[in-house]
C-alpha cells in the first residue's frame, strides 16, 4: 500500500499544483497598451455615463480591474513622455504639448518646451526589446519629429498615424476611419507574432477635436435622448463608440488566438477630458470632477483606466489606489523580466497591485508641474494621501483640498489647515528642485488687456 502511495503522490501533487503554479507565475506576458486621446474620467458607460455607449470597454472592466484614481499628465506630450520613460516629464522640460502655446503678453513667460524626448532615454520598448520581446507601435506619438519617432525609441514595428480619418484605400473611395485602421494594424501584428512575447501600443486620435464620426453613428446619437444634466454630444459619442469598437476587435483577436491568459491589456487616456472647443462649444464634462485638460484640477489629470489579465487580475475588481502613467514603465519591465535601465525612476511597479487591489504601494505622494498657460495659469500640484495642494505661480496663491471628502475640489482648506498647506508646499518645492523643474519668470511685456492672446503662430516653432 505504501509503495502504491509513493508512486501516486507525484502524480497527485502535479495534478493539484501545476494548474495553480501556471496561473500564479505566467512566463513573460504579452503587453497591450491602448491609449485614448482627451478621453475624460466620466465619459465611459462603466464610469457612469448613460449617453455614450462603450460596451466593449464595459466588458473589459467586468473582466478585469477598473481604476478610480488613475492619473496622467494634464496634456498629451507630458503624459507620453513619462509613460515611455518612467520619469516625470519635468526632468525633460516636456511640461506642455510639443511645441507649446505662446502668450507674448501674459503675466509670466513660461519655459520653452523641447521639441523631442531625448534619445538617451531608455523607453520600456527598448528594455523589452533587449529582453526578447517583439515591439509594435501604431498611432499618435507627439514626442518628436524626424529622427525622434517611435522607431528611434525601441519600437521595431512603428507607424505614426494621426487624425480621426485616413486617406481612402482606393481612388474615389470614402476616407478610412482611424480607429478601424489602428485595429487592423494591431491585428496584423498579433497574427504575425502570436508565438513570441510582444508589447504593442495603440495610440488613438479619438476623442481629440475636431470631432467627426460615421454618418450612421452620428444619426444614432442625434436620435438618442440626452443624459440629464450632462453634455450629450452626438459627434463625440459616435467617435467614442468607434474607439470602443476598435478596442473590442483587439480584445476579440487576443481571445480568439488563445492568448488571453498570458496577455495584459491596459486601456487609459492621456489626460483629462477637454470640456470646451476653442470656439466655446461644449464637448463633454468631467463632473463631478473639477476642471478639464490643461489644468491641475482632478478633471485635467484623473483619467479612466481599465486592466484585464484573466487569471491574474481579479474580474470585476476596482482599485482606488492613486497611481500614475509614470508607473507603466517599471510595471512592464518587471512583468517582462527585463533589466531596469540606469536612469532616474520616478514611477513604481504596479505588478502586485494589479493582482491584488488591496496591496499598499511604497509611495504615497504624486506630483504635477504645468508651468504654462493652457486652460489655467502656470501651477504645480502635489497629492499626498487624500490631500492635494495646487500652487499657482502668477500670484503665489495656494489651494488645498481633501479629495476623499471633496472630490469636486470646491472647498479650499488653506486657511483651516495652514500647517498642512505649508508642509505640502515645501515638499512640492523640494520635488521641483530634485527633478530640475523649469519655472516661469515675470514677463517684461505683460499687457493685462492682451494677456490671453496667443502668438501669431499659436506655438513655438523655433527655440532660442
Amino acid at each position: 500500500m505504501k509503495s502504491v502511495l509513493c508512486r501516486l503522490l507525484p502524480v497527485i501533487l502535479c495534478a493539484v499544483l501545476c494548474p495553480l503554479i501556471g496561473r500564479a507565475a505566467p512566463a513573460r506576458p504579452n503587453l497591450i497598451l491602448i491609449l485614448a486621446d482627451d478621453l475624460g474620467w466620466a465619459d465611459l458607460a462603466c464610469y457612469g455615463n448613460t449617453f455614450n455607449e462603450t460596451p466593449h470597454l464595459d466588458r473589459l472592466a467586468r473582466q478585469g480591474m477598473r481604476f478610480t484614481h488613475f492619473y496622467a499628465g494634464p496634456v498629451c506630450s507630458p503624459t507620453r513622455a513619462n509613460l515611455q520613460s518612467g520619469q516625470d516629464q519635468a526632468r525633460f522640460g516636456i511640461t506642455q504639448h510639443i511645441p507649446g502655446h505662446r502668450r507674448p503678453f501674459a503675466k509670466l513667460t513660461d519655459p520653452v518646451v523641447p521639441l523631442q524626448l531625448p534619445l538617451a532615454v531608455e523607453t520600456f520598448a527598448e528594455c523589452l526589446g533587449r529582453a526578447g520581446y517583439r515591439t509594435g507601435y501604431f498611432g499618435k506619438w507627439h514626442l518628436g519629429g524626424t529622427g525622434f519617432g517611435p522607431a528611434q525609441q525601441g519600437w521595431q514595428v512603428a507607424e505614426e498615424i494621426t487624425g480621426n480619418t485616413q486617406p481612402p484605400k482606393s481612388s474615389g473611395g470614402p476616407p478610412q476611419r482611424t480607429a478601424a485602421v489602428l485595429a487592423d494594424k494591431a491585428l496584423a501584428l498579433l497574427a504575425a507574432h502570436r508565438d513570441q512575447p510582444f508589447v504593442l501600443q495603440i495610440s488613438h486620435a479619438a476623442v481629440h477635436i475636431p470631432l467627426s464620426t460615421t454618418p450612421e453613428l452620428l444619426a444614432k446619437y442625434q436620435a438618442k435622448k440626452p443624459m440629464p444634466g450632462y453634455p450629450s454630444n452626438p459627434a463625440y459619442a459616435g467617435l467614442l463608440e468607434e474607439l470602443d469598437q476598435s478596442v473590442g476587435r483587439i480584445v476579440e483577436a487576443v481571445d480568439r488566438a488563445g492568448l488571453a491568459d498570458r496577455t495584459l491589456i491596459l486601456f487609459l487616456s492621456d489626460n483629462g477630458g477637454l470640456e470646451h472647443e476653442q470656439g466655446g462649444r461644449i464637448v463633454t464634462a468631467n463632473r463631478p470632477l473639477r476642471g478639464e485638460k490643461g489644468t491641475l484640477y482632478e478633471g485635467g489629470i484623473r483619467v479612466p483606466a481599465i486592466a484585464r489579465w484573466p487569471g491574474q487580475i481579479p474580474a470585476a475588481s476596482e482599485c482606488a489606489t492613486p497611481v500614475i502613467t509614470t508607473d507603466l514603465h517599471p510595471t512592464f519591465v518587471e512583468l517582462a523580466g527585463a533589466a531596469t535601465p540606469p536612469q532616474p525612476r520616478d514611477g513604481v511597479s504596479l505588478a502586485a497591485l494589479l493582482r491584488n487591489p488591496a496591496v499598499r504601494l511604497a509611495r504615497d505622494t504624486l506630483h504635477w508641474h504645468l508651468p504654462h498657460y493652457h486652460h489655467s495659469t502656470p501651477a504645480s500640484a502635489i497629492r499626498r494621501g487624500d490631500w492635494k495642494l495646487i500652487e499657482f505661480f502668477e500670484d503665489h496663491s495656494l489651494q488645498l483640498f481633501n479629495l476623499r471628502a471633496d472630490p469636486a475640489e470646491s472647498d479650499n482648506l488653506v486657511t483651516k489647515e495652514p500647517a498642512r498647506a505649508r508642509e505640502l508646499q515645501a515638499a512640492l518645492a523640494a520635488w521641483r528642485k530634485e527633478v530640475g523643474a523649469r519655472l516661469p519668470v515675470p514677463n517684461p511685456n505683460h499687457d493685462p488687456a492682451r494677456a490671453t492672446e496667443l502668438g501669431k503662430d499659436g506655438g513655438r516653432k523655433k527655440q532660442p
